[in-house]
This record gives C-alpha cells, structure tokens and sequence, in this order.
C-alpha cells in the first residue's frame, strides 16, 4: 500500500525589478541542473515564469506550478526578490514551502552579476511573519547551485510530513487500556494540524472480524507470513486467525479512509482482546507498520501520528517501543563497558511485545506473549513477534499534546548496540548520548508518556524542522543536550 506522499517540487525564481531578471532565471537554471545532476529529476519542476515584481507574475507562476501537479514550492532568489509578490506566492500556494537565496558566483562580476539575495532573504523572512506565512528555511539558507540543490533534497522528507499530515486519517479501535492515562489523547491539535480521526469501538472490530471467517484470501496471506517468519514460525497454528484479522484491518482501511489518502491506525491490544478474539495481534501490527501502514499500541493515538511523521521523513518502516529499562550492571560491564563509547547511564532497553517489523528485528520468533500469558491462558497469547532490534543508528523522537492542548516533540539520536539482550519481546539495547539528563530534564519534565517512536537512521535534523513547520515552538523540542550545556530545569549544583 502506498501510503507517503510522493513529492514534486516547484522551484520558482524571483527577481527585483532593479535587477537584471536574468540573472535570477539563470542562476535557476543552475540550479536546477545541479539537481538533476545529483538527484532524482522527478523530484522537482523548473517554473518558467520568473515573478519580477508583479502580482500577475505571481498568479501565472502560482496556476503553472498547480498544473505541473506540484504539491510543494521553492521560492529561489536568485537575486534580491521582491518581498511582496514572492510572499503571495507562498500564501497562496497550498503545500509546504521553503525559501532559498543564490550566493554570488565570482568576485571578477560584482557589478551587473551581484544579486543580493543575501539581503533579500532578510526581507522575505520579515514579510513571510507579516502574513503569518509558515516556510520552511534552511540553517544557512544561501548557496551556490550545488548547495541550494543539497538544500531542497533535505527539504523533501519534510515535506513529505507536512503533506502527508494534512491528507492523514488516524483509525482508532477502543478506548487506552485501564490505568493508561499515558495514552490519553487530546483531539483538538489533531485537527489544528490537519488530521482527521475516525474512533472505533473494539466490538465494532470484532464483528468485522468475524465477517472474514473463511476468507478466501486466507491462504495466500498465510503463505506469505510462513515465508516471512521461516524458522521463527513457532506458532503455525495460529497463522489462519492472524491471517483473518490482518485482511479485517486492510478492508477496514479501504472501507473507512473516506477522502484521506493516507492512514495510521492506534489499536487496543489488549486485555479483552485475548479472551474475544483467541490471540494478540502484535504480528499483524508488524506486517502492516513494514507496509508502512502504522499501528500503534494501547490506543496511543499521537503514539501512532509519531509513528506516521516518522515513515515519511525516513521512506521506512518505524516501530513504537517503550523506555523500558536500565541495563543491569552485570551486562552492561560484560558486553558494553570499554567496547562502547558510553556510560550505563547513556544505555537503556527499548521494548515492546512484538510490533516491530521483521525487517527491523536481527532474528525474530512468533511465539506466545509472556507478560500477558501470566494472567491468561497461554494459548490466547499467541501471535507476538519477538527478537532483538537490528543494531545500528536510530532516532528516538515523539509528538505529543499536552492535556491543555499545547504541542510538544522531543527529538534524540543514537544507535542500538550490536549486544545480545538477554531479554523477550521486541526489545533492543539503545544507547543515546547524554540519555540520563535527557531522561529527567525532557522525558520527565516535558511529561511525556512511556511510548517513543523509533526511527531507524539518523533523522534528527529532518523531524525537528517537521515539528517546527507544523507548529511546535521551539522552546517546545526538547533534545539530548550534550555535556556542558545545562537544562533550565536542571540544578547547576547537581553532580
């Protein structure tokens, strides 16, 4: 299933009417071949029309880069730009939109070849928060052709959020699990950012289920998780009912997205879900989240939007894994201490039952569910997928809103460690930098609850602009500090 959007951007040049126009239209095309040269070509289009101070340059620019199917903007000065009708253009345009100024080429043509657009970019920034206009602008937001072009390919994971937020259904089934007042879930800043929600009951999921007993499509979809699982198919057995519920959520998908294009799903998993539907649908949410289809656990409805933010910034499958728990010393002075580059207060264990796709997973086992089988009959526990995370860099990030609606990301990158755990269930050996002061001055003090959002790569630097874009405040992004730089909650007396 498709289920990012794909991006095209339109890269519009701009150019002040005391300025020679083609300066600007040729530093664009500079541009653009530096692109072409580097990246995919499919990823951009090359407006022809130059917006030379002129509303009805804006408008033309504006319905041609509509009809090329564009769904974000580049507004390039080329050289100083005229601040008004390049600002209109990003008012109107609907998608996200990024700002990027041309450097001077050579010191040999600093009279009819200088385009200040060094200076312009100050006066686009200035008229963009005149007319409450949300861009996105880069750390050093001028370059030459080549470093503009290594700008805009940075830009498209973040558009690509943006633009998948704003077309995103979120699916629920039942209410946060009792005593899981972490997953609590204020709508509001669903809809101020664009996203629908559809809440479901689990009864409702249940009848749907058992619409599907004998499904014809049964067998193929169990042909293919005895492909997946191989060896770690420990639980044959329960494939068919597995296989039933998987094709319920895709059809429940098709038939519930209504006019969105993209969906995430927040389900609960458990305790009734056991004894109703006879196993634990940790597999099934693995398979549909390495479509790239999230699923999230416990109705963690921002558990799940984090989850979705993420597979569009990275083109991956993510997983949604607690903070779960200190590295005993014994392990830790065994297999970490003089072999890595931390403390045991930079390691933890990420864990959840067995959401995380196959693909992620270094070896994986489809077995019963431990925790819950010490409260159920075992044979209702069947159906979780466990193994070690692969090792290699991960961020560790999540959105949230607080109870009196205000948004609040975190964002800290690291890496699981190539170190057997020892343990069960979906579960990896993390190691973040500075982790024991981002744990008490941002995890604790930012209130945030016990899920986090694993995204497999470094992409910090992607989804801290999401956050930004979208609204977040910046005081509002909480990361791993490094050594030397304190938190405002922090004691400067502390050890």
């Amino acid at each position: 299933m498709n289920n990012i959007p794909k991006v095209k951007i339109g890269i519009v040049a701009v150019s002040r009417d005391c300025f020679p126009e083609s300066l600007s239209v040729n530093r664009r095309k500079a541009l653009v071949d530096a692109y072409q040269k580097k990246y995919d070509a499919a990823d951009i289009y090359e407006c022809p029309v130059c917006i030379v101070e002129s509303e009805i340059h804006m408008v033309q620019a504006l319905e041609d880069i509509k009809k090329a199917g564009c769904n974000a903007l580049v507004v390039y000065l080329g050289n100083f730009g005229p601040e008004i009708s390049e600002t209109l253009l990003a008012k109107h345009f609907d998608g996200p939109k990024m700002f990027v100024a041309a450097a001077e080429e050579t010191g040999d043509d600093l009279v009819q070849g200088r385009g200040d657009a060094y200076c312009g970019m100050l006066n686009a920034s200035y008229n963009l928060a005149l007319r409450n206009i949300r861009a996105y602008i880069p750390e050093y937001p001028v370059g030459t052709a080549e470093e503009c072009a290594d700008m805009i390919h940075e830009f498209l994971p973040i558009a690509r959020a943006v633009i998948g937020l704003s077309d995103l259904k979120i699916i629920s089934f039942g209410p946060r699990p009792l005593n899981f007042l972490a997953c609590n879930a204020p709508i509001k800043q669903l809809y101020n950012l664009g996203v629908e929600i559809e809440e479901n009951s689990e009864l409702d999921l249940f009848e749907a289920y058992q619409k599907h007993a004998g499904d014809d499509r049964i067998p193929e979809v169990v042909a293919d998780m005895e492909a997946e699982l191989g060896e770690g198919n420990k639980m044959p057995d329960i494939l068919p009912r597995l296989a039933q519920y998987e094709l319920t959520l895709l059809d429940w998908i098709r038939d519930h997205k209504g006019y969105r294009k993209y969906v995430a799903i927040a389900g609960k998993c458990w305790p009734a879900f056991q004894t109703q539907f006879g196993f634990v649908p940790c597999y099934v949410n693995s398979r549909l989240t390495g479509q790239g289809i999230p699923v999230s656990c416990e109705v963690d409805i921002y558990g799940a939007l984090s989850e979705f933010i993420g597979t569009c910034v990275s083109e991956d499958a993510v997983t949604l894994l607690d903070i779960n728990n200190t590295v005993p010393y014994d392990l830790y002075n065994a297999d970490i201490r003089g072999k890595f580059a931390y403390t045991d207060k930079d390691v933890f264990m990420g864990f959840h039952c067995g959401n995380t796709n196959t693909r992620k997973l270094s070896f994986c086992q489809m077995k019963n569910q431990l925790i819950m089988a010490r409260s159920l009959p075992e044979e209702v526990t069947m159906g979780t997928l466990e193994g070690d995370i692969v090792p290699g860099e991960i961020t560790f990030y999540r959105l949230q809103s607080t109870a009196d609606n205000q948004l609040r990301a975190y964002v800290a990158q690291g890496e699981v460690l190539p170190v057997a755990t020892r343990s069960f269930g979906g579960v990896g050996i993390f190691a973040i930098p500075q982790m024991k002061r981002f744990y008490r001055h941002v995890l604790i003090e930012g209130n945030y609850p016990h899920h986090g959002a694993v995204a497999f790569g470094h992409h910090g630097k992607a989804l801290y602009e999401v956050f930004k874009y979208i609204g977040v405040e910046p005081s509002e992004i909480g990361y791993n500090q490094p050594a030397g730089v304190r938190y405002p909650t922090e004691n400067p007396f502390a050890d």
